[in-house]
C-alpha cells in the first residue's frame, strides 16, 4: 500500500549538496567551494560573477540556489548569481531591490527563498522575494528591528527566522517567516547578542545559528526547534570566529565554514565544523580552499 499523507504536509528532506562562495582574503574574490552529501569540501572552483563579500544565499525551486547583494570594494551591489542543481554558478543578473551588503537569506514556502535586512549607507528591514524561478522581487517594505550582519535559516520544512545582528550595538532579536514569505515583527532575543554570525537548518525541519562576535568572537551556538523556538546558548565548539557561513547538506545536516578570526592577529580560515541532524557541532576539520570571510552559502541538489 502507498502511505497515507496527511493534508497539508510538510515536506522536511533536504538537499544533498552545498556550497560556499565568494567573500574576501583582504580583496574580494568569487570562488566557490562545493560540500559533498558526505559534508567534504572541494577546493576552489574559478569564481563566476563580481567579486564581493557580505553577500547572502539562500535555496530556491527546490534543487538551486542563489548568491546576491554584497559589497563589490567600491559600493554596495544588488546582483545575482543563480546556482544549478549541479553545482554550477551563473554570471551575474542585474540587481533587483536595494543594493546593500551584510544581509541574510534563507528558503521559505519548500521552494522559494527570502533575502532581508542589510546595510545600505544605514541599517534597513527591507526584504526580497525569490521564486521558484529564482527571479528576485523588488522591495517589500521592512519589518522589525532595522540592522545588518545578521543570520538566517529555513525552519517547520517550509518557513524561516532572521536572527541576530547589529543595529548600532549587538542584539539577538529575531523575525520569523511564514510559509507565504510574510516576515513577523521582533520576537524577544533568546542568547547572546551577536553579529557577524550564521545559521543554517538541520534534522530535516530544525535549524542553527552559531558563532559571530560580541566585541570579541564567540562559538557558542542556539538550536531552533520545529516551531521556531531558538534556544539558549550552547557552548561553542570549534575555532571562535566571525564572518562564517554556513549551509545544509545531506538532507539533514549542515556545516559552518570559513571566517575571520584572531590569534595574536587577525587572518582569515577555511576551517569547518560539520552539524549531525541532531543539532550537535563538531570540532574543527582543516580548511580546504582559499582562507576567506564573509561569504555566502546555500544548498542545492
Amino acid at each position: 500500500m502507498f502511505p497515507i499523507i496527511p493534508a497539508n504536509s510538510v515536506t522536511v528532506s533536504g538537499n544533498d549538496e552545498g556550497i560556499f562562495g565568494f567573500g574576501t582574503t583582504g580583496s574580494n574574490v568569487s570562488m566557490t567551494n562545493l560540500v559533498s552529501n558526505a559534508g567534504v569540501v572541494a577546493s576552489d572552483t574559478a569564481g563566476v560573477g563580481t567579486a564581493r563579500q557580505a553577500l547572502a544565499a539562500c535555496g530556491y525551486g527546490g534543487d538551486k540556489g542563489i548568491f546576491g547583494f554584497g559589497y563589490d570594494g567600491s559600493s554596495d551591489v544588488s546582483m545575482t548569481n543563480l546556482v544549478s542543481n549541479a553545482g554550477v554558478v551563473a554570471s551575474d543578473v542585474s540587481g533587483v531591490g536595494t543594493a546593500r551588503m551584510a544581509l541574510a537569506a534563507c528558503g521559505y514556502g519548500g521552494d522559494k527563498g527570502i533575502f532581508g535586512f542589510g546595510y545600505t549607507g544605514g541599517y534597513t528591514g527591507v526584504s526580497n522575494l525569490v521564486s521558484n524561478a529564482g527571479v528576485v522581487a523588488s522591495d517589500v517594505s521592512g519589518v522589525g528591528t532595522a540592522r545588518d550582519s545578521l543570520a538566517a535559516c529555513e525552519y517547520g520544512g517550509d518557513k524561516g527566522i532572521f536572527g541576530f545582528g547589529i543595529d548600532g550595538s549587538a542584539v539577538s532579536m529575531t523575525n520569523l517567516v511564514s510559509n507565504s514569505g510574510v516576515v513577523a515583527s521582533d520576537t524577544a532575543g533568546v542568547g547572546t547578542d551577536r553579529y557577524w554570525t550564521a545559521a543554517c537548518s538541520y534534522g530535516g525541519d530544525k535549524g542553527i545559528f552559531g558563532f559571530g562576535y560580541t566585541g570579541s568572537n564567540v562559538s557558542m551556538t542556539n538550536l531552533v526547534s520545529n516551531s521556531g523556538v531558538v534556544a539558549s546558548d550552547v557552548s561553542g565548539v570549534g575555532t571562535a570566529r566571525h564572518g562564517v557561513a554556513a549551509t545544509e547538506y545531506d538532507g539533514d545536516k549542515g556545516i559552518f565554514g570559513f571566517g575571520y578570526i584572531y590569534a595574536g592577529s587577525w587572518s582569515y580560515t577555511g576551517v569547518t565544523n560539520l552539524v549531525s541532524n541532531a543539532g550537535v557541532v563538531a570540532s574543527d576539520v582543516s580548511g580546504v580552499g582559499t582562507a576567506r570571510g564573509y561569504p555566502g552559502a546555500c544548498s542545492f541538489n
